[in-house]
């Protein structure tokens, strides 16, 4: 079984990546990294990253975070990240990437912050 499951589905031109298991490195990042990299070349731009069934998230898994949004800002597109973990949220929190990330707890209030 891999590490990190993700399924799919649209939201209206919002893409929701609902992924449950860890983020590490190995098969969690490279799941991560492949299955935002194919989004982008199906030309969806518009990602948010349901993480509430994360249960670990380590360096590796992070940066992999950081690389996404990186690739996904350079294409003009957007994303953000919904249902954080008390942890994963206290981890982005000591990294300063809270910052960075548009976080939210609501589905509905992510889905309508990228119109």
């Amino acid at each position: 079984m891999a590490e990190l499951n993700i399924n799919e589905r649209q939201a209206g031109d919002v893409t929701v990546l609902d992924m449950s298991g860890k983020i590490t490195i190995g098969e969690g990042s490279v799941a991560l990294r492949t299955a935002v990299r194919r989004l982008l070349e199906e030309g969806k731009k518009r990602i948010l990253l349901n993480l509430a069934g994360v249960s670990y998230i380590d360096s590796s898994g992070i940066g992999e975070l950081v690389s996404s949004y990186t690739a996904i800002n350079k294409e003009g597109g957007q994303l953000k990240l919904l249902n954080l973990t008390q942890k994963l949220q206290d981890l982005l929190t000591i990294t300063k990437l809270l910052t960075v990330f548009d976080v939210y707890e609501s589905e509905p209030e992510a889905l309508n912050s990228f119109k």
